[in-house]
This record gives C-alpha cells, sequence and structure tokens, in this order.
C-alpha cells in the first residue's frame, strides 16, 4: 500500500463499488472538466458523491498548559491530539466538540472562538477546531485515550502528534493564544 492509500485507509475513505440506488456497478467519470472525478452507476447513471467528514475538536490551556490526549485508537495510537471527533448527523459543529472534550478527557468547557478550519487534500476529513475554556471537570484520560496531560508551548511533542491538523492547529492556538503572555 503507497503511502497516500495508507492516509487514505486509516482516515476514512472507503471505496465503494456499487449504486446505493440499483445495485448497479459504479464507475469513475468525469462529469465537468473542472471537477474529479465522480462515481456513476453504469445502470442508472446516479452520481454518488462522496462527501467529507465534520470532525470537531477544541484546544485550551490549563495553567498555561495545553491539554493534550494520547490516543488508545488508530489511525495514529499513541500520538497525541487536541480532543475531538466526529460530528453525527444532525448534531451541530459547536454541540460536537464540546461532547468530544467530556467523552475524551471528562472537562467540561466553554468554547471561547473558532480557531481555524482545517483540510487537506486526499483526506475526506474538514477539521473545525475552537478555542475553548475549562469551567468544570477533572483532566483524565477517557473513551479512546489512553493519556491526558498540559503541555507548556516548549514541552509539546511535535515529533509524536497525530495529524497535521493536530500540528496546524497547536501552532495557530500558541500564536493567538500563549505567544507573549506570561
Amino acid at each position: 500500500m503507497s503511502k497516500e492509500e495508507s492516509h487514505l485507509h486509516t482516515h476514512g475513505h472507503v471505496e465503494y463499488s456499487f449504486c446505493p440506488r440499483c445495485g448497479g456497478k459504479l464507475e469513475r467519470r468525469k462529469i465537468k472538466t473542472i471537477e474529479p472525478e465522480r462515481l456513476v452507476c453504469q445502470s442508472c447513471a446516479f452520481i454518488f458523491y462522496l462527501d467529507p467528514k465534520v470532525v470537531a475538536g477544541t484546544i485550551f490551556a490549563i495553567d498555561r498548559g495545553v491539554v493534550l490526549l494520547r490516543r488508545g485508537v488508530e489511525p495514529s495510537m499513541g500520538k497525541w491530539v487536541f480532543p475531538g471527533g466526529y460530528v453525527d448527523r444532525g448534531e451541530s459543529v459547536r454541540d460536537a466538540a464540546i461532547r468530544e472534550t467530556k467523552e475524551e478527557c471528562d472537562l467540561d468547557v466553554k468554547l471561547c472562538s473558532l480557531l481555524e478550519v482545517y483540510s487537506y487534500p486526499h483526506s475526506p476529513n474538514v477539521i473545525v477546531v475552537y478555542a475553548a475554556e475549562v469551567i468544570g471537570g477533572e483532566l483524565r484520560a477517557r473513551d479512546e485515550s489512553v493519556e491526558a496531560q498540559t503541555f507548556t508551548p516548549a514541552e509539546i511533542p511535535w515529533q509524536e502528534l497525530a495529524f497535521p491538523s493536530t500540528r496546524d492547529a497547536l501552532k495557530d492556538y500558541i500564536r493567538l493564544y500563549l505567544s507573549g503572555k506570561t
């Protein structure tokens, strides 16, 4: 498996073969010249759009230490991330960010502002990250995490971060919220 195929596989990409409408065979076809190839049913011409998955996360500090979690599941098991996960259908992105934080590290947070939205070629995920403030709970590893810890900006294990979005969002958070503050 190539690096690109591995990246797609570990980030939720699934290749579909059959039409969800009629069961016919799907094939990749260019519909419009300026768009990517789409999956099109050879029998009924249904276009199967592969929509992105939305991920919601939070970054916050406790006593100037950014909270990171060591993942206990694939992809990137054993690597560090900020709290976050997939948004469920019918759930707001904001509510998902709060829920995922509680599930993964037992902290209640208040969302302060949108930090940024991250997306990358060849990944089906769109990651929405909020700067947050702790309003309750006790930091501990839960759900898909095996360790919860705070890191000053100088202590962050940059080589052990799980995803490009983890690195990019942490850099943005440090620049906007922790740089130059004592």
